[in-house]
């Protein structure tokens, strides 16, 4: 077992949280280990899209440009349409802000890249974790032991860290909501600017990416978890038969591979992110459904936020204590905003369904443009930048 001198940091994870929280810390002075499960960085995940919210904590990380440039500007955020193709709402290029459209992966390798390769270990499963007033202890399957100053728990909604510091806390929640993503070919269909698509119990959506390809979502009311298709492409046709162009383009241009099928779980509320040393961050503190696709964006605001705490002072269970207080309460609210919406958004209620798509051709863009203030006006805090060791 080895501890480095100076202030040392673990990182359990190495997705987008877990590596932005690396980068942090890193800029802040500290010395940091990331542990991945996985045995390499690879391409993983999907598409997503980048409120401006992210894109400020990714300013404040230093990544800022590169996320820029390997993303799309994308109008789904305020275009909004029915099956047969009517609009519910359009995107006004005057009065509304495009998101940013980018594959998991490339924001992956971004953020990787700011991080030593020798900083990062593969195939370390995190096992075991015991802390005491001078430090962490994590123990890996392979029998290996890491020392640090701090344990970052930036391993997903499954979090082994979570679960061997807080036993009691709950476990994730199955939302009735099961989830297909998928990524065309490279040049397979023409440019979409990004849309919304909204049936009943059904919402469908797509963003463009770099390399002339479309992320594309379905997501639907499921009562029971677990269930999957031998020919997930012949069920979305199914699913989606009739639904406007370039709906069904998009689907014969995705190659069976390229397709992803999810339960959708969350997490409820906890009563901390922060124990002594040890914090959650990302998905192992907060997972949220995707209907407001701020998931990754409030890991990233985690990472700014862990990391200017990290640098103000050398007490780890103070600066923890503020991070934990500065953060719960934000993401708690997001979280509850993101359980929330499929309730309406998903409804197989014919009541409901017309109910929700009248309010939303009649409203302006202006309401959904007040509705995303709330989760995009966030000011990051200033890191300092002391180096990389």
């Amino acid at each position: 077992m080895r501890r480095e001198q100076g202030r040392s940091a673990i990182v359990a994870g190495a997705g987008i949280g877990g590596l932005a929280a690396a980068v942090g810390l890193l800029r802040s002075g500290w010395n940091v280990t990331v542990l991945e499960q996985a045995r390499e960085l690879g391409e993983v995940g999907a598409g997503w899209s980048f409120a401006p919210n992210a894109l400020r904590a990714a300013d404040a990380l230093g990544v800022g440009e590169e996320f820029r440039a390997c993303s799309v500007p994308t109008e789904a955020g305020a275009t909004m349409r029915l099956p047969d193709g009517t609009y519910l709402m359009r995107f006004q290029p005057a009065a509304d802000a495009p998101l940013l459209a980018n594959h998991r992966a490339d924001l992956q390798r971004v953020l990787a890249g700011h991080v030593p390769a020798e900083r990062i270990r593969t195939g370390a499963e995190v096992t075991g974790v015991r802390q005491d007033g001078d430090g962490v202890t994590v123990t890996c399957r392979d029998g290996g032991e890491l020392r640090a100053d701090l344990l970052v728990g930036a391993d997903g909604i499954h979090s082994t860290v979570r679960r061997r510091v807080w036993p009691d806390a709950p476990e994730p929640v199955f939302q009735r909501i099961l989830c297909w993503r998928g990524v065309t070919r490279p040049g397979a269909v023409r440019a979409v600017r990004g849309f919304q698509t909204w049936g009943r119990g059904a919402r469908f959506g797509a963003h463009p990416l770099i390399g002339e390809r479309v992320f594309w979502f379905l997501t639907v009311r499921q009562e029971q978890p677990g269930l999957r298709f031998d020919d997930d492409l012949r069920e979305l046709s199914a699913r989606t038969r009739g639904w406007h162009e370039p709906i069904p383009a998009l689907l014969a241009a995705t190659p069976p591979e390229a397709v992803l099928c999810h339960d959708i779980y969350d997490l409820d509320p906890l009563p901390s992110y922060a124990q002594g040393r040890i914090a959650l961050l990302g998905d192992a503190a907060h997972a949220m459904t995707p209907f407001l696709a701020q998931g990754a964006c409030q890991a990233l605001e985690d990472a700014v936020v862990l990391a200017a705490e990290a640098a103000a002072t050398s007490s780890v269970p103070q600066f923890l204590a503020r991070y934990d207080q500065a953060r719960r309460t934000r993401t708690q609210q997001v979280q509850r905003m993101a359980r929330a919406d499929p309730k309406l958004s998903l409804s197989t209620s014919g009541t409901t369904y017309r109910l929700m798509t009248t309010m939303t051709r009649l409203a302006s863009s202006g309401v959904a443009r007040r509705k995303s203030a709330r989760l995009w006006d966030w000011t990051p805090p200033t890191l300092s930048t002391e180096g990389t060791r």
